[in-house]
């Protein structure tokens, strides 16, 4: 069973070693990493070059933000299981595709999701919000539970089916993606009760009242076009969070 991981980049040089180095410090040996970039300018092209493997996958051109990127690295992808490695984020230890791999190979199952840590972006020892998953049932949807996106693994007939990120959703094409798959598509997960991956603080999604109000704005769309719930299913999605923090 090969594993994929796709990272998108633009101008992610001070993160990206951290990154690289999870993907390549795996025991798990039959893995490729597909690195997007978006034509940075910082070094992060020559970084990428430099620490690249034979099995890797690479390019380097401008894109339509980082869905499309994605959406690329879905295409690049030769795995038989797709997962992401944000160029912000990076595995929680060593054993990670190891597990994932082994819970991918049980009957039935379509994708394997895990526990997310937020951590400070200057000290990655300082644990800002511990996201723990617990265990998946379709019924969950309408009150707001979704895995955390960077911990998904699908199995890549699960994409080939079911499709990409939606690049009209500038902020909430993931959460999108994971109601179409989980919803529409039915599919079968799998819980790993333990953290997968550590993401720093200061995503996208958060960095101003606009883009709040977007990311709400586009979870909402999410929600209706798969047919998941509305604007109760949102509060509820939000609320679930507050207990992260403590």
């Amino acid at each position: 069973m090969k594993i994929s991981i796709i990272t998108a980049v633009y101008n992610r040089a001070t993160t990206l070693t951290n990154s690289i180095d999870s993907v390549q410090s795996q025991s798990y040996g039959n893995t490729e990493h597909v690195l997007v970039d978006g034509a940075s300018s910082d070094g992060s092209v020559e970084l990428i070059q430099e620490r690249l493997r034979s099995q890797d996958l690479f390019v380097s051109e401008r894109d339509k933000g980082i869905y499309d990127a994605l959406n690329k690295g879905l295409k690049m992808a030769t795995g038989d299981v797709i997962g992401l490695v944000h160029s912000d984020d990076y595995l929680a230890d060593s054993h990670v595709l190891r597990d994932v791999a082994h819970a991918l190979s049980q009957p039935g199952v379509d994708g394997v999701y895990g526990d997310l840590q937020y951590v400070s972006k200057d000290d990655t020892s300082k644990v800002i919000r511990h996201w723990e998953s617990g265990e998946y049932h379709i019924s969950k949807l309408k009150r707001g539970w979704m895995p955390p996106h960077p911990t998904l693994f699908l199995k890549r007939e699960v994409i080939e089916q079911w499709g990409g990120y939606d690049t009209n959703l500038r902020i909430a094409a993931d959460y999108d993606a994971m109601l179409r798959y989980l919803q529409k598509g039915k599919i079968q997960l799998a819980y790993i009760p333990r953290v997968l991956v550590k993401m720093r603080v200061g995503g996208e999604s958060n960095q101003s009242l606009k883009k709040i109000i977007q990311k709400s704005r586009e979870d909402i769309v999410a929600l209706r076009n798969n047919g998941v719930g509305g604007f109760g299913t949102l509060v509820f999605k939000n609320l679930s969070k507050v207990k992260q923090f403590f």
